[in-house]
């Protein structure tokens, strides 16, 4: 009996020895990541980086996105919720992560979207039609253009537009901003540059609830 007591004494003590270390690498990794980005804040937007909601917000987020992620598309329809339900509190900033393959083209999709003044028309419309095109190993990126037609893009000029070169840059200077922020992931979401790891929209939520509540007192 004894023997069975302390056996479970010694599994439970492994199971906290466990979990203590976990939370103590979490918490280590988050101040990382929370040095990086305040060591690098000037990183988090820049004056191409598309966005929405009320310039002279105290509350900004920024989240680096892929346009074929998955959870991006999960987390897209909690984003817009935020922001109307906090209009003018809240702005929104999105900074390309093109981490799967083929997912450069479709950011200069969306960017060549931007100079037609189309660019959130046509997010919605990539997101939609995401699991048409964005088969992971094999995407069909051509299949966006039939979502974007009925926006009234103008189809033949937005291709034209995608070689430009300062799409090229925007997207050259995005993938920088990702290696120096140390982005591993999308999509990853600073509020007022702070950094948060991604678990539940509702943890989004409560950060971003929590940002307004310190800069509208």
């Amino acid at each position: 009996m004894k023997k069975n007591v302390y056996l479970i004494g010694a599994v439970f003590g492994v199971i906290l020895v466990f979990v203590l270390g976990m939370y103590a690498y979490q918490n280590k990794q988050t101040q990382v990541r929370t040095d990086t980005a305040n060591k690098n804040a000037s990183a988090l937007v820049k004056f191409h980086s598309p966005s929405i909601g009320a310039s002279d917000a105290k509350v900004t987020i920024v989240e680096f996105f892929d346009p074929a992620c998955e959870a991006c598309r999960a987390f897209y329809p909690v984003v817009k919720s935020i922001m109307a339900e906090n209009q003018g509190k809240v702005r929104l900033v999105l900074r390309y992560a093109a981490f799967h393959n083929g997912s450069d083209v479709v950011v200069k999709i969306l960017e060549a979207a931007k100079l037609q003044g189309l660019y959130w028309q046509a997010l919605d419309a990539v997101y939609q039609s995401q699991p048409v095109w964005a088969e992971h190993g094999n995407p069909q990126i051509q299949r966006v253009w039939d979502y974007l037609q009925p926006i009234g893009l103008d189809i033949e000029r937005a291709k034209r537009d995608m070689e430009n070169p300062g799409i090229a840059a925007a997207l050259q200077q995005d993938t920088a901003d990702v290696m120096s922020l140390k982005v591993q992931k999308t999509p990853t979401f600073f509020v007022n540059g702070k950094p948060w790891e991604v678990i539940s929209p509702d943890g989004l939520r409560a950060l971003v609830l929590e940002a307004i509540k310190a800069s509208y007192p």
